[in-house]
C-alpha cells in the first residue's frame, strides 16, 4: 500500500520525466530488437508478432519481478521505494494534464500555427487543417481517452500485483503503440499486439466510463447527461475501448466529440460522441482536467481497496 501510494505522489509532484532512461523507451527498444529477430526467423508475420509480443511482455515481468524481489530483500523500506519507483513511471497523470495544457497556452497567446505543431506531437491526426474549437476538442479527446490507459489501468493492475504487473501493463500498451497500426508493415505483425491491448484495456476502460460519471457528480457537472451518453455512444468508436471514457466526458461537458478527422492527407469518417449543446471551448479542456484529477483520486481508491481485500483474502 505505500508503494502503491509513493507511486501516485510521486506521478503528482514530477509527472513523466523525458529522460533516455524510463522504462517505457527501454520497453520500446526492447520491441524494436525483438521485432528485427521475429521478422528474420519466421515467415508469418501475424506468428512474429506474437512472438515479439510475447517475449517484451515476459522480459518486462520477469525483470521488474526480480528488481522489487531483490530490493525487499536489502530491506523493507528500500522495497517499498523501489517499488514505489516503478509504479510511478506507470502512471501518467500530470504529464497528460501538462502535455494537453502545452497545446491551450499557445493557442490562448493567438498561436493556432504554433498550437497545431504542439498538438502534433500528441494526437496521430493530421493538424494543419484544425480550426480552435478542432484543436481543443482533439485535446479533450486525448486526456479523456488516455484517462483509461495513463491512469486508471495502470492503477488497476499495480493494485492487482504491483510493480511487475503494472509495468506489464505498460509493455502492453507500448507494443500496441508501436506496432498496432493498420499499414502495410504493420497489419499483420501487430495484429496480436493490438488484439492483446484490446483485452488488457477491456474492464479499466468500462470503469474508467462509470468514475467520469461520480466525477462529474461530484464536480457540479451534469452527471446525468454524462450517463446517457455513455450508455448511449460508448461503442461510437473503432477501437471497442476509447469511447467509454471520452462518451462520459462529452456528456458531461455536453458537447460532441469524434468524426471525422484527417489522416496522412485523407479524411477518415468515425462516429460521433455526444450532442454537440455548446460549441466547444478552452474552458471545456480545463473542466477535463477536473475530471481527470478526480478520477485519478478515485481510481486510486478502488485500487487501495482492492490491495485491503486482498490482503483478507
Amino acid at each position: 500500500m505505500l508503494s502503491y501510494t509513493i507511486g501516485l505522489v510521486l506521478d503528482f509532484i514530477i509527472g513523466d520525466p523525458n529522460n533516455p532512461f524510463h522504462p517505457v523507451r527501454i520497453i520500446g527498444s526492447l520491441g524494436i530488437k525483438l521485432e528485427n529477430i521475429t521478422r528474420r526467423v519466421f515467415k508469418n508475420l501475424k506468428i512474429s508478432g506474437f512472438v515479439t509480443w510475447l517475449g517484451v511482455i515476459l522480459i518486462t515481468f520477469l525483470v521488474n519481478s526480480l528488481i522489487v524481489r531483490l530490493a525487499f530483500s536489502i530491506s523493507n523500506i528500500f522495497g517499498i521505494i523501489i517499488e514505489g519507483i516503478l509504479l510511478y513511471f506507470c502512471i501518467s497523470s500530470k504529464g497528460l494534464k501538462v502535455e494537453g495544457l502545452k497545446v491551450i497556452k499557445v493557442l490562448e497567446s493567438g498561436d493556432i500555427e504554433g498550437a497545431r505543431k504542439q498538438l502534433s506531437y500528441i494526437v496521430g491526426r493530421d493538424t494543419k487543417v484544425l480550426d480552435e474549437e478542432g484543436i481543443i476538442r482533439a485535446v479533450i479527446e486525448t486526456v479523456a481517452e488516455n484517462t483509461s490507459d495513463g491512469i486508471i489501468a495502470p492503477l488497476l493492475f499495480g493494485a492487482l500485483g504491483g510493480a511487475p504487473l503494472a509495468m506489464t501493463y505498460k509493455a502492453v500498451n507500448t507494443c500496441d503503440s508501436m506496432f498496432g497500426y493498420k499499414n502495410d508493415k504493420y497489419i499483420d505483425f501487430g495484429f496480436v499486439p493490438a488484439k492483446m491491448d484490446d483485452l488488457f484495456n477491456y474492464i479499466p476502460a468500462r470503469i474508467t466510463g462509470y468514475l467520469v460519471i461520480f466525477a462529474a457528480f461530484i464536480l457540479g457537472l451534469d452527471y446525468k447527461n454524462s450517463y446517457r451518453i455513455y450508455k448511449r455512444d460508448r461503442y461510437n468508436h473503432t477501437s471497442p475501448n476509447s469511447a467509454h471514457p471520452e462518451s462520459a466526458v462529452a456528456g458531461a461537458l455536453g458537447i460532441r466529440l469524434g468524426g471525422a478527422n484527417y489522416y496522412f492527407g485523407k479524411i477518415v469518417e468515425k462516429p460521433t460522441i455526444g450532442d454537440k449543446n455548446k460549441v466547444i471551448e478552452i474552458s471545456d479542456l480545463y473542466k477535463t482536467n477536473n475530471i481527470l484529477l478526480v478520477v485519478t483520486l478515485l481510481g486510486f481508491s478502488v485500487g487501495l481497496i482492492i490491495i485491503v481485500l486482498g490482503g483478507l483474502i
